[in-house]
């Protein structure tokens, strides 16, 4: 046995040494990518989707995304990865962030004016909302995607996608108003565009959803072929989430057909595989029909845990038809074990469920809906002629009244003159404003408080009274500083210089106070009227804690040093004899969890904000220090303007 331990060992360290080069081969993929379209910028999402879809399921890279191409002003790949990320908060059940990041999608997409992505991103909308069985906005949000689809007088392939996905959402909204007919005839419809598409992901979905039509009508054999139909194309596509889904569906049929042999393994290895995937929705659903079967096999206390368990999931994530369903089946098993007042409780709260969405009012609201966006695709065609007369008739007036559009043009020019110059400054007060509210969450970081509380409590477990309150003494006027400084643009030298030493001393604790940390002052420099921007020293301190020192195991020092070199400037400099910026970039890539710190950058867009005012600006320089060829820490020199521009009173 203890001679087999090598080679396990061995065997764990290739696997890792794969997983971990294939991590790195992914991510160089992907930033090769990303740099190609921030390159060439591609508007249509055939050709986003096609470069862009091995990493719509990684959240991180996703971010990345949506960071670069807002910075670079491309809001065709902004929807591109906000929509990515709103699914995958869908398939995770967390449906409000996912409402949240297809809206913000669909305004990257009106801002960019494509309409591809903006009947993409309402869709997507809409799926979210119906997952939730919130009925009228899901409706609503995929009626406006279908009606804009078709608008478009030459639909292109993504266009005609959408459609079918429109289709099938409202069929599945027919679906949860029990309206079965309805239901199959809009997926029919959806169907036949996936096949002229030959897309196999909405076949499976599609046959699926038919075939759940079928079963609520009672057909379970037609149930049955179009759900294995699912399943087949769903095994072509290796889409496993697409597999749970028939496996439930099929383990229902055995259920109702009383097939409890078949039943049993195939809901079993839908749990298992839904579990796997973490989709909240698809677990309760796999609990449901476990519960559902154990009750037929008269396992009735098996049964009743696992109902809970799909209720508790389903009233956490409102899942409403789930709620009904487990409550109508926990109904029944305690009508059984005779507690007739649970069993009252647990029906009348699926009959009030199932009441709010099949209300009379939503029926004629879908009614009304439908009979209306039936008729939108012939009324286009109607709009698309007359589209085309009143473009012959503006070709004739445009000609006359161009003398009258240009004489207005210059009128209005002085006036947009005005706007533009208006709004530029407000987009520099917003900008100074995000800057300064950036500066105070980078301080008020929770996980600096969190652990600084954290020291201090062990001071109070261990009786160390006197620490204890010395420490929190020192917490308490770092955090009353930081919320003065967070109101003001700037402050003293003083003052920043004694709230660096106070943001020293917290640190300390973690460190077992090991960190030898010094300030000098030149005796030139008069610290009370010296001005600086406020808390601008803290996020290089941080650095040189967190990334030189950490990693070392004695002898940490970190010397402030303020020098009067010029009259214009005062120079300030860290120093600390940490293990350098290579050796640190080092350990940062083999953490499994990176976070990039935005912590320095907002501390120079804030200089530069402060040297708008001065004769000259700041400089900032960061130099690697060796001994013997051997690095031996970090040199931060940072000079901060302190002449200012003479006004015109001044001159």
């Amino acid at each position: 046995m203890i001679s087999q331990f090598p080679n396990k060992l061995l065997l764990f360290c290739i696997v890792l040494l794969c997983y971990t080069s294939q991590s790195y081969t992914q991510q160089d993929e992907f930033n090769s990518t990303l740099s190609s379209i921030i390159k060439s910028k591609p508007r249509e999402y055939v050709q986003l989707d096609s470069l862009l879809k091995p990493f719509e399921r990684d959240s991180i890279k996703m971010k990345q995304l949506l960071n670069t191409s807002k910075s670079n002003n491309y809001y065709e790949a902004s929807c591109y990865a906000l929509n990515a990320l709103g699914v995958i908060n869908r398939n995770t059940s967390n449906y409000n962030t996912s409402i949240k990041y297809h809206q913000n999608a669909k305004k990257y997409a009106d801002s960019s004016k494509n309409v591809e992505l903006e009947i993409i991103s309402l869709n997507m909308i809409g799926v979210a909302y119906r997952r939730m069985d919130v009925i009228k906005p899901a409706l609503d949000y995929h009626t406006e995607a279908l009606k804009t689809a078709y608008s478009v007088i030459n639909p292109s392939k993504t266009v005609r996608r959408s459609i079918a996905v429109s289709q099938n959402s409202i069929g599945n909204i027919y679906m949860s108003l029990k309206q079965y007919d309805l239901a199959i005839d809009q997926f029919e419809k959806s169907l036949k565009i996936e096949k002229e598409g030959n897309n196999q992901l909405g076949l499976a979905i599609n046959y699926h959803n038919i075939g759940y039509a079928e079963e609520a009508k009672g057909n379970l054999n037609t149930a049955l072929t179009n759900y294995k139909k699912s399943l087949e194309y769903n095994n072509a596509i290796d889409s496993e989430i697409g597999r749970v889904i028939c496996y439930n569906s099929i383990g229902g049929i055995y259920l109702k057909q009383e097939n409890f042999e078949d039943a049993e393994p195939i809901i079993r290895t839908a749990l298992d595989k839904a579990l796997n995937l973490d989709d909240q929705f698809y677990i309760t659903s796999s609990y449901i029909n476990l519960g559902a079967l154990e009750y037929k096999l008269n396992q009735f206390s098996i049964a009743e845990k696992n109902l809970k368990k799909a209720l508790n999931i389903a009233g956490s994530y409102n899942l409403k038809s789930s709620v009904a369903e487990a409550s109508k089946l926990l109904s029944k098993i305690n009508e059984r074990n005779k507690k007739f007042d649970v069993a009252l409780e647990y029906y009348q709260q699926a009959v009030d469920i199932e009441n709010t969405i099949l209300t009379e009012q939503n029926l004629q609201y879908v009614n009304d809906i439908a009979i209306e966006y039936e008729n939108e695709n012939k009324n286009n065609q109607i709009k698309a002629l007359a589209l085309e007369n009143e473009a012959v008739r503006l070709r004739l007036e445009r000609n006359k009244n161009i003398l009258l559009y240009t004489s207005l043009l210059l009128g209005v020019l002085g006036t947009v003159l005005f706007i533009m110059n208006r709004t530029k400054a407000l987009k520099r007060d917003k900008h100074i404003l995000t800057l300064e509210q950036d500066m105070l969450r980078s301080q008020m970081n929770p996980h600096f408080i969190f652990n600084s509380l954290n020291s201090i409590k062990l001071y109070i477990i261990n009786n160390e009274k006197e620490n204890a309150v010395y420490y929190l003494n020192k917490f308490s006027k770092l955090i009353r500083k930081i919320l003065m400084a967070s109101k003001e643009k700037e402050t003293s030298l003083e003052d920043e210089l004694e709230t660096m030493k106070l943001y020293m001393n917290i640190e300390n604790i973690r460190f077992s106070n090991e960190i030898d940390f010094k300030i000098n002052v030149d005796p030139s420099i008069n610290t009370e009227i010296t001005k600086i921007p406020s808390l601008v020293l803290q996020p290089f301190l941080e650095n040189s804690l967190w990334h030189g020192l950490s990693s070392k195991e004695d002898n940490k020092k970190i010397e402030l040093n303020v020098i009067k070199k010029s009259k214009k400037f005062i120079t300030v400099e860290i120093i600390d004899n940490g293990i350098g910026r290579l050796a640190s970039q080092k350990i940062k890539e083999q953490k499994k969890l990176k976070r990039n710190s935005v912590g320095i950058d907002i501390t120079k867009a804030r200089l530069a904000n402060f040297s708008e005012s001065f004769e000259n600006s700041y400089s900032l320089k960061i130099e690697d220090l060796y001994n013997n060829e051997k690095p031996s820490g970090t040199k931060i020199t940072l000079q901060i303007p302190t002449r200012k521009l003479k006004t015109k009173a001044e001159t």
